[in-house]
């Protein structure tokens, strides 16, 4: 057996948490193993400045540490979920999804104990034009602001009076131990989450054995096939964060319901679509429903997006 595995991560409080978190547990299963922290800033960690849907491209926040993993620098790599895109690099595998956390959104504010009790015209920070885009659904008269940088980062600038409200997910906030006066949870299915969001992704080398061993303990069936076909959905949109992209699955016994949403960011064209199929095949139900979305008019919403992010 390994005696040493180095995990590749992000810098941010919440990547290190969430490393950390994943060699504690490791030490304890494997007692001698070492681990060590590869601590890698990414495109999306390095340009804080533009939104991101402006950036362009995908795998903002993973790419940099896949190519860790590629060239023997690390052995597994430590991701949200929420930010690896649906089509992975060739050589790599995502091979285990532990336990999910808290899988929806929240609305965290001042004091205010609601979405709706927040004053008409309030500044509400979010980085997210699916959040944004179920934000103007509900309430067209907020502005709706960019907010970008480290969750520590953005619950400070709520704190310090920037803005009246922020959206954030409520995994990192729980991870953190971070919250505001006024904290609202924003649970589906009026509310839909990011697909994957809340849970981890232990990703590694194909081929490498000894390291899918290690951490095969951490896999949570219903988790992985949950997240899987919240991932087959944005596989069959080739989407990313850059867009308003909705997905939430439930499992039950050997079914699972999967819930798919694409939105403009005005949140006025909507199209969503829920089916059932046997968990086994969770990722093909993702790849259906989204061909049922893009046929009821997802395709037109998209492509005006991404032709509108170019020019």
């Amino acid at each position: 057996m390994k005696k040493r595995i180095v995990i590749a991560t992000r810098g941010s409080k919440l990547a290190l948490w969430q490393a950390n978190h994943v060699a504690d547990r490791l030490r304890k299963a494997h007692p001698g193993l070492e681990t060590e922290l590869l601590k890698i800033k990414t495109k999306g960690d390095k340009i804080l400045d533009v939104p991101l849907a402006k950036v362009g491209g995908k795998g903002l926040f993973v790419k940099e540490i896949e190519e860790a993993l590629l060239d023997g620098r690390a052995d597994v790599a430590v991701h949200s979920m929420k930010d690896v895109p649906a089509d992975q690099p060739g050589g790599l595998v995502l091979g285990v999804v532990p336990e999910r956390e808290e899988l929806h959104d929240v609305l965290l504010t001042r004091g205010e104990a609601s979405l709706a009790a927040l004053p008409p015209g309030s500044r509400v920070g979010t980085s997210s034009l699916r959040r944004k885009s179920q934000l103007l659904m509900r309430r067209r008269d907020l502005d709706i602001a960019d907010l970008r940088g480290n969750l520590d980062t953005r619950v400070g600038k709520l704190l310090s009076g920037e803005f009246a409200a922020i959206i954030v997910a409520g995994a990192g906030l729980n991870r953190l131990g971070l919250s505001a006066p006024g904290r609202v949870p924003l649970t589906p299915p009026d509310f839909l989450p990011a697909a994957g969001q809340g849970a981890l992704g232990i990703e590694y080398r194909v081929g490498d054995a000894e390291t899918a061993g290690l951490v095969a303990f951490l896999d949570h069936p219903d988790t992985r096939d949950a997240v899987f076909a919240e991932r087959g959905f944005l596989c069959g949109l080739d989407g990313g964060c850059q867009v308003p992209i909705s997905a939430w699955a439930v499992i039950d016994g050997d079914a699972v319901t999967l819930t798919g949403m694409v939105s403009d960011v005005a949140g006025e064209r909507v199209v969503r679509e829920t089916a059932t199929g046997p968990r086994n095949e969770a990722e093909a139900l993702g790849r259906r429903v989204a061909a049922t979305v893009l046929a009821r008019g997802g395709k037109a919403i998209l492509d005006e997006l991404y032709a509108g992010q170019r020019a």
